[in-house]
């Protein structure tokens, strides 16, 4: 009767550890963000909410997942603003390339209902939906590095606005029943979106205003995927600074990419700063 461990035991052992492995790192992170989010409160007097969509190694095999603004998204924010009191600024962090419109309109819906100050913190990018939620803020705080995006509707892998603009340039008996009614959808989608974006800008802006950016913004002037810088936004007359919390830099390296074989970015982490001019003394 032996004991000890066999080779098949030992790799069984391994398999389980290697499985695990993501399930552990992702609950670490998750008690680090929290820690930095109770910071953040805590300095600003607020509520925190943060809508960040990175790729993470979420599954048991480490396969990276891209995620998008859902409806499970729309109901936790939602759901995050019913339970702060009206009175209490809400601070909520964006890092997103947008997704579905429904729920981006709901959250942005809420954002501008609450009564408190709702300040949105862009400190990469918050694209499409993203942007149409930090329109609703009362502030946008954005890195100087930091862009938005157009809200232009898009019809799959069509902008609204390029699809509507084939029955104004092209005569009725060349298009195909098909592309006509795309290009009704895309008509009805433009005229929707620029109505939701008056709706969110109300109060904020002159209706002179309002109407301007409703129109630059959602009626496809620009590439879907068109970065509004800071400088841009700024002229654009939106309500922008740069005043990022460091706190915020620090809860978005708590949100890693994937770990690769080998790292496309290296750099040293300590801060590097210029040596003293007239170079070094002593005595």
């Amino acid at each position: 009767m032996g004991g000890g461990i066999s080779g098949f035991d030992i790799f069984w052992i391994f398999f389980i550890l290697m499985t695990l492995q993501p399930l552990l790192r992702q609950k670490f992170l998750e008690a680090a963000r929290q820690r930095m989010i109770r910071k953040l409160e805590q300095k600003r007097n607020s509520r925190v909410i943060l809508l960040v969509h990175r790729q993470e190694t979420m599954s048991f095999f480490g396969f990276p997942i891209m995620r998008f603004i859902d409806i499970n998204d729309s109901e936790q924010v939602i759901r995050a603003i019913h339970l702060t009191d009206p009175e209490v600024p809400i601070d909520i962090i964006l890092h997103t390339p947008g997704g579905l419109v429904l729920a981006a309109l709901q959250i942005a819906r809420a954002v501008k209902r609450h009564k408190g100050k709702v300040t949105a913190f862009i400190p990469h990018y918050a694209m499409s939906g993203g942007t149409l939620i930090a329109l609703a803020a009362d502030e946008i705080v954005m890195d100087e590095h930091a862009v938005l995006g157009p809200v232009d509707p898009q019809l799959g892998q069509f902008p609204a606005a390029s699809v509507a603009r084939v029955l104004r340039e092209k005569p009725l008996e060349r298009i195909d029943d098909q592309t006509i009614i795309m290009a009704d959808v895309a008509e009805k989608a433009l005229r929707q979106m620029k109505q939701n974006l008056k709706d969110l800008l109300e109060g904020k802006f002159s209706p002179s205003k309002v109407e301007e950016l409703a129109e630059i913004l959602s009626q496809g002037r620009w590439t879907h995927d068109y970065p509004i810088t800071f400088d841009e936004a700024k002229k654009l007359g939106l309500p922008v600074s740069t005043q990022m919390p460091e706190e915020i830099y620090e809860l978005m390296s708590l949100f890693p990419q994937p770990i690769r074989q080998q790292p496309s970015v290296e750099f040293a982490p300590s801060p590097r700063r210029m040596p003293p001019r007239g170079g070094n003394h002593t005595g």
